[in-house]
Order: C-alpha cells, then sequence, then structure tokens
C-alpha cells in the first residue's frame, strides 16, 4: 500500500470516528431537552405527544388537591386563558402554593391531565421563568384584547345623539 493510500484510509477512518462521536452526543442532548410548553398550546395541540417537556403558570386558586396517602398531588397550572390539571407523586417545593408561579416537568397523557415528574415553585417574589411569565403577559393581552372589542359597540350604541 502507498503512502498515500495510508494517509486517504487515517483521514477517511478519523472523519468516520469523529462522525459517531458527532452523533451519540447530539442524540443525548436531544433526548435530555426538555421544551417549555404553555397551558394555551397545550390546549392547541401543540404539545409533544409521548416527550417530556416543561408547563408553567400560576397555580390555579382553590386548585390543590392532596389523597390519603399525603404525596399525591392534583392542582391545576393556569396562564390566564387556560388550565391544565397536573397529577404530581412526590413532596413539593416550600414555595409552592397557590396563586403563585410553578413550572411542572413531565408528559401529556392521553386523557389530557400532565404526569408531573418534577414540580418547581418559584424562590422569590420578583422570579418567575421568563416563558411563563411570557405566556401569562400574553393571555393577559388577549383577554385585554377581547373586552375591549366587546365593549366598543355597547360603548357607541350607549352614547347620546349630539344636537
Amino acid at each position: 500500500m502507498k503512502s498515500r493510500h495510508k494517509k486517504l484510509a487515517l483521514i477517511v477512518g478519523a472523519l468516520a470516528l469523529v462522525g459517531a462521536i458527532s452523533a451519540l452526543v447530539l442524540n443525548a442532548l436531544n433526548s435530555n431537552i426538555a421544551l417549555y410548553i404553555s397551558p394555551t398550546d397545550v390546549a392547541q395541540g401543540k404539545a409533544p405527544q409521548d416527550k417530556l417537556f416543561r408547563i408553567g403558570g400560576l397555580v390555579k386558586e382553590a386548585s390543590i388537591q392532596r389523597q390519603a396517602d399525603g404525596v399525591t398531588i392534583r392542582f391545576i397550572v393556569t396562564d390566564t386563558e387556560h388550565d391544565i390539571v397536573v397529577d404530581y407523586v412526590g413532596i413539593l417545593p416550600d414555595l409552592f402554593m397557590e396563586g403563585k408561579g410553578a413550572v411542572a416537568q413531565g408528559r401529556l397523557l392521553p386523557d389530557g391531565t400532565f404526569k408531573a415528574q418534577e414540580v418547581l415553585a418559584k424562590h422569590d417574589e420578583n422570579y418567575m421563568p421568563p416563558e411563563a411569565a411570557k405566556a401569562l403577559n400574553d393571555a393577559h393581552e388577549r383577554g385585554v384584547q377581547k373586552a375591549s372589542a366587546q365593549e366598543k359597540p355597547a360603548a357607541t350604541a350607549s352614547q347620546p345623539a349630539s344636537n
């Protein structure tokens, strides 16, 4: 075998090895990524099926239900536009409470319930995950736009006629 063929074989082998390592690393990263999905996106069918993702928003008032075993909890996460029922087995963070921000990581079940593997609560008054804050702001803006659109026709009909 000529020296040129040896060098070419060595280069091709090195490229194949680098390609195989890159494919393994990208596969590992892809399987560990957990996308953030808002409750509105879940209601619109944008949630991945059989994939791990995060859902976040506010814990709806009077929605926390503890089962008799003490570690199974059901609660509702809302972005003020849509609600998602979350089931979680485990110990919740100390700061987890109704009306406060929370992020749950898990999978969406066929019945529309979110089965959480992990629940995180905001850690102070100023913190909320950026994705959750954006989803809440977007939902609030859509609600304000709907309310103003409904008020405009009523306001013009109730105005007195000018002389």
